[in-house]
């Protein structure tokens, strides 16, 4: 009978790696950050400006898509090879 050694398998991402998805993180919580707000001071007046601002609308989807982009590189990235 043989013995079989169990040796762990190599891990699927490497420290580059698991940075670039912190850093992809951080950014679509900055975008979703971006996007939160928007109360009125009075809950009777309906204000389009505060609902409806550019950073609401724009800028935090962009921020956003641009963090899920970066998780996007940080998954398909290959690792470097350890010496």
């Amino acid at each position: 009978m043989t013995e079989q050694k169990h040796t762990q398998p190599a891990p699927l991402f490497g420290k580059e790696n698991l940075r670039w998805m912190l850093i992809g993180g951080v950014i679509v919580a900055l975008g979703f950050f971006l996007m939160s707000g928007g109360k009125s001071p009075d809950p009777n007046v309906f204000d389009t400006n505060l609902v409806y601002s550019t950073t609401r609308i724009t800028v935090a989807p962009i921020v956003i898509v641009l963090g899920l982009l970066v998780e996007i590189y940080a998954i398909f990235k290959k690792p470097k090879a350890a010496h």
